[in-house]
C-alpha cells in the first residue's frame, strides 16, 4: 500500500483593479498613463494581495459607451491611448520587482461583435494593444467577453465570430496568449429587449465556439474564465455545470475564475421571473430608446431586479439559498473545481472581483479593510477545499478508508 502524503494546492489569488477606479484620480492617470499601474501595484502589496488583474478599457474620450450607461464602470488603470512600448514595460517590470507583486493576467471587456463597424474596427485595434502589452509584460492571458451583435440572431453571431474574432485569436496565438472569456450574458448590455448580448454565457455556446475555434487552429486559445455569479443569475449550479462539461468532454475548457457572488432577490423574482424586468424600466422615452445615456443604464433593470452582486464573504452563510442556487456556496464551488475541471489548482487564478453595490467606494482607506477581508475569505475558503480534497480524494483512498456522508451531486439543486 502506497500511502499519499497530505499535500493540499491552493489556487492563485490575484483582484481585479476596477474594485477601485480612482485610485489615481484622472487628472493625474491621464497627465502619466502608467502611474495608476504603480500606484495600484502599490496599493495591492498593502492589502496582502499576491497579484492583480490588471484592468484596461478605451479611454472616456474614445469609449462608444458612456460610464453612466454602464452597471459596472470599467477601468482603464492600463492607458492605452499611445501603444505601450519597451521603455513603458520596463517601467512597469520595475515596479513589479519593486512591489513583489505579480500580474495574474490583464482584462478589457467590451463587445468585441458590437454591432457599429466603426465602433468594432476601434475595439480590436484596442485589443491588439492589450495583447501587446501582454506580451511586453511577460504574461500569458488576457481576460475579456466576446460580445454580440445584436443586431443578429444567435447562429448569426457564430459566423461573426468566425469572421470577426478569429483573427483576434489568431493575433493571440501568434503572442503566445490564451484568451480567457468571462461568461456575464450581459442584458443590460443593450436597451432592447435582447438579454443574452454575450454570445459566450453558459458551457453550450463555448462548446460551439471553442469547436469553430479548433477548425481554425486555436482551441488552445479560447478558454472560459468562470465567475460564478453569472449562473446564479441564469438559475445555474456551479457544480452542475462543471459536471456538464466533464461529460461532454470539455472539463478543461475552463481555466481561471472570477471569485464574485450572486445574491438573488426571490421578491424581484416573483414579480418578474429570471428574464428581468421587461418593460417601464425608463431606457425608452416616447416609444424609442432615450436620448440620454444615463436613462441607458436602466436596461439593466432586467439583471438587478433579480439579484445583487456579493463581493466574496460579505453575504451570509445560507445553506438553503445554495441549494436552491440563490447564493454561492463557495466551500462546494472550489470542491467541484477540483473534483470535475481538467486544472491544476496550483496554477489557476482565483481573481477577486468587486461589484458590490453597495461597498462601492472610491476612497481608499475605506476600501482597503473591505477588500482585504474578501481576500482573506477567498484564501481561506479556497484553503478549505484544498484541505478537504487532498484529505477526501488523496490520503483516505491511499489507505482503503472511505470518505463519510453524501454531499453535492450535480443535477439536483
Amino acid at each position: 500500500m502506497t500511502v499519499r502524503a497530505f499535500e493540499p494546492k491552493p489556487m492563485r489569488l490575484s483582484l481585479l483593479t476596477a474594485a477601485l477606479q480612482e485610485l489615481t484620480p484622472r487628472a493625474r492617470r491621464d497627465a502619466d498613463p502608467d502611474l495608476a499601474i504603480e500606484e495600484w501595484l502599490q496599493f495591492a502589496r498593502e492589502l496582502d494581495c499576491p497579484a492583480i488583474q490588471l484592468s484596461a478599457a478605451l479611454h472616456p474620450s474614445q469609449a462608444d459607451v458612456p460610464a453612466e450607461a454602464l452597471l459596472d464602470p470599467v477601468a482603464n488603470h492600463l492607458d492605452l491611448r499611445a501603444p505601450f512600448d519597451r521603455n513603458r514595460a520596463r517601467r512597469v517590470l520595475a515596479a513589479i520587482d519593486a512591489t513583489g507583486v505579480a500580474l495574474s493576467d490583464i482584462a478589457y471587456f467590451d463587445n468585441m461583435l458590437v454591432a457599429d463597424p466603426d465602433a468594432r474596427q476601434r475595439k480590436h485595434e484596442f485589443m491588439l494593444r492589450v495583447f501587446d502589452t501582454a506580451a511586453l509584460l511577460g504574461v500569458d492571458a488576457v481576460c475579456g467577453f466576446v460580445g454580440r451583435n445584436a443586431e443578429l440572431e444567435m447562429d448569426q453571431n457564430l459566423d461573426l465570430f468566425e469572421e470577426e474574432f478569429i483573427p483576434l485569436l489568431k493575433e493571440a496565438k501568434a503572442r503566445g496568449l490564451t484568451y480567457r472569456v468571462e461568461q456575464c450574458p450581459m442584458p443590460g448590455w443593450v436597451v432592447t429587449d435582447r438579454w443574452h448580448n454575450h454570445i459566450a454565457y453558459a458551457p453550450g455556446p463555448w462548446i460551439a465556439l471553442h469547436r469553430i475555434c479548433e477548425k481554425h487552429g486555436v482551441g488552445d486559445q479560447f478558454r472560459i474564465h468562470y465567475d460564478p455569479s453569472h449562473a446564479i443569475l441564469m438559475g445555474q449550479d456551479t457544480r452542475s455545470v462543471f459536471q456538464y462539461l466533464k461529460d461532454e468532454g470539455y472539463n478543461f475548457l475552463i481555466s481561471g475564475f472570477h471569485v464574485k457572488g450572486q445574491v438573488a432577490d426571490a421578491r424581484g423574482i416573483s414579480a418578474w421571473g429570471y428574464g428581468g424586468q421587461t418593460m417601464q424600466r425608463g431606457d425608452w422615452k416616447d416609444g424609442a430608446p432615450s436620448p440620454s445615456p444615463a436613462d441607458h443604464g436602466n436596461a439593466w433593470k432586467k439583471q438587478v431586479v433579480l439579484c445583487e452582486h456579493e463581493l466574496p464573504g460579505t453575504a451570509r452563510h445560507d445553506p438553503l439559498a445554495y441549494l436552491q442556487n440563490r447564493s454561492v456556496d463557495w466551500l462546494d464551488h472550489q470542491l467541484a473545481a477540483r473534483e470535475l475541471l481538467d486544472l491544476d489548482p496550483a496554477k489557476t487564478w482565483l481573481v477577486v472581483e468587486h461589484e458590490y453595490p453597495r461597498a462601492r467606494i472610491q476612497d481608499p482607506a475605506l476600501l482597503a479593510p473591505i477588500l482585504k477581508g474578501s481576500l482573506a475569505f477567498t484564501r481561506a475558503i479556497d484553503a478549505a477545499a484544498a484541505a478537504m480534497y487532498a484529505l477526501q480524494h488523496e490520503v483516505l483512498p491511499s489507505q482503503g478508508i472511505p470518505v463519510q456522508g453524501v454531499g453535492r451531486e450535480a443535477y439536483r439543486s
